[in-house]
This record gives structure tokens, C-alpha cells and sequence, in this order.
């Protein structure tokens, strides 16, 4: 921006420090936010919602494959392995959440967290005492993931080629 000067001429009134501290002050505001929508009762929520979005939608289960810790994508990762094996098709990862395997039984109305450094355990509490779950997280990478429960594959078995 220019005006005149006192003296009659032109001066240019530099703004990039005033815009350049705003910015700052604006990233940062953006930053403490993120973090603090980085924490495992949110990621809960997070992926519980998305989980019930998925439905068949190969877009949606990636985007809940991508809140679970590294243990149970790579668990979903050898299942995808091992299904495109056998039906001849490649299958990806987050084809292997399941919607209709995933239900809620009970909707949550509070939620309370036991945390360590780089672990939680998040409890969704429904109306009754008895609608109670834990659900474990992990802080991999500093982001908080949520830890699956899934069976251990079984170690493929190979037939005797001499029969």
C-alpha cells in the first residue's frame, strides 16, 4: 500500500510483517487444534462413525482402515493377500472391514480415557451401567490409532508336492 508523506512524496507502507505475524498467530491457533482433535476419544468417535458409513463404499472403509494402529492393518493386509489369491481378483485391505460384522450395542453418551505416553483406553458408557466397552488405542507416528482385535491368521498350509 502507498500514501503520501508529510514531504509530498510517495511511500510505501510494507505490510508483510504485520500479515506475517497474523499468519503465525493463525497457524498456530490451526495447530493447537489439530492437537487437540488428536486424542483417542475423538479417533474413536472418528472411526466409529465411519465405520457405519461404509456400507460397500471402498472410499469410506479407507478412510476408516486408515484410523486403525499399524498391528491390525497389517493383519487386514495378509487377509487382503490371501483373498486375492483365491478369488483371482486383487483385494484391497479395507475390503476386509466388514460393516455388517460391525454393530454398536448400545449408543455411547459418555466417554471417559485411562492414558499413558503412548497408549489409551478409551470407555464409551451408554445409559446403563451395563453398556459399558474399552476400546484400546496407540500413538503411532504422533497420530492416536485405534487397536483392532483380530484373530491371528492361521500359517498357510502347503500340500505335499510328491502327494
Amino acid at each position: 500500500m502507498t500514501r503520501r508523506s508529510s514531504q509530498g512524496g510517495w511511500v510505501r507502507r510494507d505490510r508483510s510483517v504485520p500479515t506475517l505475524v497474523l499468519l503465525c498467530v493463525a497457524l498456530a491457533g490451526c495447530a493447537r487444534r489439530e492437537d487437540e482433535e488428536d486424542t483417542p476419544e475423538r479417533v474413536v468417535q472418528e472411526f466409529i462413525d465411519r465405520m457405519q458409513r461404509v456400507h460397500g463404499d471402498a472410499q469410506k472403509s479407507k478412510l476408516a482402515y486408515e484410523l486403525l494402529a499399524a498391528g491390525a492393518q497389517a493383519n487386514l493386509d495378509e487377509r487382503a493377500r490371501r483373498a486375492s489369491a483365491t478369488v483371482g481378483r486383487s483385494v484391497a485391505p479395507e475390503e476386509m472391514l466388514a460393516p455388517s460384522r460391525f454393530y454398536l450395542s448400545f449408543q455411547p453418551r459418555s466417554w471417559s480415557t485411562e492414558r499413558g505416553a503412548e497408549w489409551a483406553i478409551v470407555t464409551a458408557e451408554g445409559e446403563s451401567p451395563r453398556e459399558q466397552t474399552r476400546i484400546r488405542c496407540v500413538r503411532e507416528r504422533g497420530h492416536w490409532r485405534v487397536v483392532l482385535d483380530l484373530p491371528e491368521l492361521p500359517p498357510i498350509e502347503q500340500r505335499d508336492p510328491t502327494g
